[in-house]
């Protein structure tokens, strides 16, 4: 199933952005704000945070526009920067880290959404924390292949991977999640 008008309103809008139409470019914003949210949410398992990259995410763009390749989807674009500026986070975070001895991110966001959730929304909650807390060679496919709707070529091709490594880091990530999951005194046999 394609979707031929919104890919050539999108190389449109990304011809006149490139030109520097901002009005253009704030097309393109308001199409691709909510699924790339969603990517960083994932990424990095905050709420806060995510928003905060989601905007570094758009000014990068902006001053980087002239580089946009109309004849591209402009998805993949905006998602290979907003993956950029997630790694950037990453980094930051464990040198503040490391110099600060900051309590880990991930052990607040599972302590909060536990407590802050029900039911499902505290398995969601669980989920995306155990997600925020895989290391990025294994979060970046997973979150590319399930969350995103790539293949595992497309994936690895904006990876710089091969389709066989994007596979086996798919079986270690999940393999590992179920791990993560697998609570300690949590209810499994109920």
């Amino acid at each position: 199933m394609t979707n031929a008008p919104d890919a050539d309103e999108d190389a449109a809008l990304a011809c006149r952005a490139a030109g520097g139409d901002r009005t253009a470019f704030n097309g393109l914003v308001r199409r691709y704000q909510e699924p790339l949210y969603r990517f960083i949410r994932r990424y990095v398992g905050d709420a806060d945070e995510a928003y905060d990259l989601l905007q570094e995410s758009f000014v990068a763009a902006w001053q980087a526009i002239k580089r946009l390749d109309p004849d591209r989807p402009a998805i993949v674009w905006l998602r290979r920067i907003a993956l950029n500026k997630c790694r950037d986070w990453g980094r930051r975070r464990t040198v503040r880290q490391f110099f600060y001895g900051a309590a880990r991110l991930e052990t607040a966001s599972i302590a909060d959404s536990s407590e802050d959730h029900t039911g499902e929304d505290a398995a969601l909650g669980r989920l995306d924390a155990a997600i925020a807390r895989l290391p990025p060679q294994l979060k970046e496919p997973l979150l590319l292949t399930t969350f995103e709707g790539m293949s595992q070529e497309q994936a690895g091709a904006a990876l710089g991977l091969t389709a066989k490594a994007v596979e086996t880091r798919l079986y270690r990530a999940r393999k590992l999640l179920a791990d993560m999951l697998k609570a300690p005194g949590s209810d499994t046999d109920a």
